[in-house]
């Protein structure tokens, strides 16, 4: 279906049992394992840095992405030595995912992080990050960070420096992506607002002066596969109502891969065609129907893209 290549991600869906679950990741495929974190949460949630750590002991070659880290709880030359070792420790197999936050203001008053500078702290980590990954002896004076000759040992395996893709739907976002990013990955979006937010990317790309020939467009989505076709709807719509607290019996057409493989294979080549290159998919489905759901993803689903 697809004429080039799309890489096709997933999350580890708990903060335990994670070598169990990133084996299963890599063996079905896929080629970027993600996890994402809250200090504090409405329920359980992992650290990307130490799940991702853990996975990357008990696998061979899929990428590792913090999906997505949140930049502002972290001073930034920490954020970089994280990030630095994650790289070394798996042989150079670390993308980090930029999220500012701030849906659960409770962690950022737990880290003495005012919500309101999010943004701004977001702006001021990537500065030191682009930096301090490929460079050393770096002097950086920003609002938030200061740096005097600061130097990483060792520095990240990649060469010039680890990927980095902001998450986001805001035009803040956009912007951060267009100036500092090597990727955007986006999240309750349909394929047109997708095409129309990667020609807003390029054009902020283009007032920076950046070139976007290998910059990655992704897309994150939520999936409920199922061999019957309602099935598949119906599971993705109660997960996400009940997630969201919101009814998206209506809705789940517009942000969700819902239905039988062929459905979800139809409306994913939507996505692609709207300049997605790099998709996460994330389970919409019952506890006791996840493995089987995943398992549909990397069988059913991804193979017409490949």
């Amino acid at each position: 279906m697809a004429e080039r290549k799309i890489e096709f991600g997933t999350t580890l869906r708990t903060p335990d049992n994670i070598e169990a679950l990133a084996q299963q990741i890599e063996g079905l495929g896929f080629d970027i394992l993600g996890c994402g974190e809250h200090v504090s949460f409405h329920g359980d949630s992992a650290n990307g840095f130490i799940s991702l750590s853990v996975a990357a002991g008990v696998t061979n070659h899929i990428r590792l992405m913090s999906a997505i880290t949140l930049v502002p709880l972290y001073p930034a030359a920490l954020l970089a030595k994280l990030g630095a070792a994650l790289d070394v420790a798996s042989g150079g197999r670390y993308t980090m995912g930029v999220g500012v936050g701030g849906e659960f203001p409770p962690e950022f008053e737990a880290c003495g992080v005012p919500v309101r500078q999010r943004g701004s702290r977001t702006d001021d980590a990537l500065e030191v990050l682009t930096r301090v990954w490929s460079e050393t002896d770096v002097t950086y004076e920003g609002r938030y960070t200061t740096l005097k000759n600061f130097s990483l040992k060792p520095l990240p395996v990649q060469k010039p420096r680890p990927p980095i893709y902001v998450s986001g739907r805001s035009e803040a976002a956009m912007r951060r992506a267009a100036k500092y990013a090597d990727g955007w990955i986006p999240y309750m979006y349909t394929p047109e607002h997708l095409a129309e937010s990667i020609e807003k990317i390029k054009g902020y790309a283009e007032e920076e002066g950046r070139d976007l020939s290998d910059f990655t467009f992704g897309l994150y989505i939520f999936s409920g596969v199922h061999e019957d076709k309602e099935t598949g709807i119906r599971y993705a719509a109660d997960r996400l109502s009940k997630q969201y607290a919101q009814d998206f019996s209506q809705r789940v057409h517009r942000y969700a891969l819902a239905g039988d493989p062929d459905t979800c294979q139809a409306r994913l080549q939507e996505y692609v065609d709207a300049g997605a290159s790099m998709v996460f998919v994330s389970s919409a489905c019952p506890e006791d129907y996840l493995d089987r759901n995943i398992e549909m993803i990397a069988k059913d689903v991804i193979p017409a893209f490949r």
